[in-house]
């Protein structure tokens, strides 16, 4: 069985030998970080397949190891579950929208962190089992490879925003929800943080019509949500 990488990053030493040691017992192989910079070292010269991320860490923060991870080809896909002591709605909203793909609140239930964890592998091995393509008139949207093409030019799309466009895709004719958008894509109800969905949108439609104008793939249902037609 090949293990699984978990890099585990934050300044507290009590909750980083918490988090590896219960991971540990469940059968995942753990590396740890207690800073950013430490952190940063750590994902160029290992692979992991997934990452769990304290936001207010010393010399560079959780956010901009995000954005880092996100901009990074090798690593653009792994999953990342932002933990962090800040409870406010807007810095959920932030991490979702720079590509965090679960947010954990402190303190928190180190069982409910395990059901996350695992439920997130169990996204991630799903998704790379499903094959096929969608086309969509101009669009072809490669499920294996992750690969989004717009008349053959490659698009440079986040994991999410190209979770969103399958999902969409997948529903092609159907008026999909915000609430039903953030369930399948981020895989947990963020009630009331629906403005994230909408900024995947925003950007989707920007990088698709760099290489075609028509504005008409997703179209906005006022008041309801989005649908590809």
């Amino acid at each position: 069985m090949i293990p699984v990488n978990i890099l585990v990053v934050d300044d507290e030493v009590h909750i980083v030998e918490l988090i590896q040691f219960n991971l540990e017992i469940n059968g995942y192989n753990v590396i740890t970080a207690y800073d950013g910079m430490n952190a940063l070292d750590k994902i160029k010269t290992n692979s992991f397949d997934l990452i769990i991320l304290d936001i207010m860490l010393p010399r560079i923060d959780g956010l901009e190891i995000c954005r880092f991870l996100r901009n990074d080809k090798r690593n653009k896909d792994v999953p990342i579950i932002m933990l962090t002591a800040k409870a406010e709605e807007t810095d959920k909203i932030y991490g979702l929208e720079i590509g965090a793909d679960d947010y954990v609140t402190k303190p928190f239930s180190i069982k409910e962190l395990l059901a996350r964890v695992k439920a997130l592998l169990r996204r991630v091995e799903k998704k790379n089992t499903e094959g096929g393509s969608i086309e969509l008139k101009n669009i072809v949207i490669d499920k294996n490879k992750h690969i989004v093409t717009v008349k053959d030019n490659e698009l440079d799309l986040t994991l999410k925003e190209f979770e969103v466009l399958r999902v969409l895709a997948e529903n092609r004719g159907k008026v999909l929800t915000r609430d039903f958008l953030l369930n399948n894509v981020w895989g947990y109800d963020y009630f009331g943080e629906t403005r994230t969905v909408d900024v995947h949108i925003r950007h989707l439609r920007k990088k698709i019509e760099k290489y075609d104008k028509n504005k008409e793939y997703i179209q906005t249902i006022r008041g309801v949500g989005y649908k590809i037609r």
